[in-house]
This record gives C-alpha cells, structure tokens and sequence, in this order.
C-alpha cells in the first residue's frame, strides 16, 4: 500500500508542562523537539505501520528545515517537492497533565506550495493521496492540492481528507469547504464533531469517519455505521493521534479492521511525547 500526503513537514516543540502555568514562575516540563505537520506526521506512522509513504510539500534549507527533512527519511518516508529559502514552520504544543494539548502554529514556507511544483511522476503506483485540511483551506497550497488530486484520480487512488481544524473552518467559510469537498468528492472523511458542527452538517462521502477521541471512533458508510471502542492507553500526551489514526485506517481492509488498527495506532501515540512514532 502506496499512501502520499500532501502538506506540511514542520519543526513540533512539544512542552509536557508538570505544573499550571502562571505569569512570572518557573514551570518544570518535559520537551521534545523533532518533525511534524500533520502530512508528515501521517506518513511517518504508515511507515511504522509498515506501509509505503511518501511526503509531498516544501522543505525549508535553513537547519531547521535539514533537521526535519532528515528525520522524516530516516524514518522511511519518501520526500518529494522542492527546497526552498525561508524559515521552516513551527509548531509549538502545550500539553497538560491529562493530555490535552493547546498549540501555536507558525507554517512557515510550508503553504507555499504551488500546483506547478508537482510533478506526475510522484504519484506513480500510489494508492491513497492523503489531505489535511489545511492543504485545501489555505492558498496557495490549495492549488497543489487540487492538482494532485487529479493526478492521483489519473493513475486510480483514492483520496481523503482530514478536517483538521474547526477554528480554520470556520475561517475559511463552512460552505467553500463543502464546495471544494464535492469539487474532488474524496472517498474517506475523517472529522471529530467540533469539525463536522463547524462544516455545518456531515459531507456527502462514501465512508465518514467521526473521531471521538478517548470515546474511539464511528465509521459511516452508505446503508451502514459501527463504533469502535479507542484501545486502552495511558494518556501522556495527545499530539498527534488523529495522524496515527489516520495512517491506521488508510492502511486498507474492510471497515473493521480499518478502524481497529487506526484506534491501536492512536493509542500507540498517546502513550508519549510527540506526534510521531
């Protein structure tokens, strides 16, 4: 199995804060610093999944955007597109004694993908083309993202998107989103229910997959539903495991065993620091 996503590869700072934070004191945290960006973070999980991977974005030169890129190849993933000038994204997360997280995302070069920087070859025997959200509400990576939409329809993938992000939909205009989803009518939707109540209602789409978190997950399909219970899991820090999901149930099989070893992937991220396997 062959899955590309296209979109960011950024530098995540994760900050497992120890105590509440307060103006003027000192909190003891744990931080890890390495790749992330919700594209990268999907491909490096199906490459631990034991899937084929291949990233497809802007990568920065600066060291930073080095740091990143290497760590995204030696983890298995395959990076294509160009290297640029300017400073690579980053994300910084806050996550809390329970898991939760609160980030600050500077993208960087990552959105300025264009729809000319692709290449048809980069889609050669892939068998999923993977879109966060972000790739298709924001310019002008969106044109890169429709593109390869087409690209990936032309050699037989299928395609999906993540929602990613009710505060971006809501920026972006619940109903231009609607328009773009039926503009590439993906096969596979994956929201959780803030993202899907700022859309405005569920996407018309043949499997909707609703992530319900620590609740695991229910996957919609034409004349058929079924929850899945989240596998069990000591919650360190909850960076990430929508990507792990992702990865997971893109792997393939039926609805079952899609789920099952998407939920199994999420709990697999939870259970430490970092968005990435």
């Amino acid at each position: 199995m062959v899955i590309c996503a296209l979109g960011d590869l950024l530098l995540d700072v994760v900050v497992l804060v120890r105590a509440p934070l307060a103006p003027g004191a000192d909190a003891t945290s744990t931080t890890r610093i390495g790749a992330g960006g919700q594209a990268a973070n999907v491909c490096s999980w199906v490459a631990h999944l034991g899937g084929s991977a291949r990233f497809i974005g802007i990568r920065s030169d600066s060291p930073a955007g080095r740091l990143v890129a290497d760590e995204l190849t030696e983890r298995g993933v395959e990076a294509l597109g160009p290297t640029v000038g300017g400073g690579t994204g980053t994300v910084v997360a806050l996550v809390d004694a329970s898991g939760d997280r609160t980030m600050a995302t500077d993208r960087g070069v990552a959105l300025d993908l264009r729809a000319d920087d692709l290449d048809p070859g980069w889609f050669a025997g892939c068998d999923r083309l993977h879109l966060p959200g972000d790739s298709l509400m924001r310019s002008p990576i969106d044109g890169a993202a429709l593109r390869a939409c087409a690209e990936a329809r032309a050699v037989g993938a299928r395609v999906s998107v993540d929602l990613s992000s009710w505060s971006a939909i809501r920026e972006f205009g619940a109903a231009r989103l609607m328009e773009r989803l039926a503009r590439i009518s993906p096969d596979v939707v994956f929201g959780n229910e803030e993202e899907l109540d700022a859309l405005g209602g569920e996407p018309d789409v043949p499997v909707l997959v609703i992530k319900r978190g620590a609740a695991g997950c229910e996957v919609r399909w034409p004349g058929g539903r079924e929850r899945f219970p989240a596998a069990p899991a000591e919650v360190v820090d909850a960076t990430g495991a929508g990507d792990a999901f992702a990865a997971g149930f893109l792997l393939g099989g039926s609805a079952q065993d899609a789920a099952r070893r998407g939920v199994a992937a999420a709990a697999e991220c939870v259970g430490r620091i970092g968005a990435m396997p």
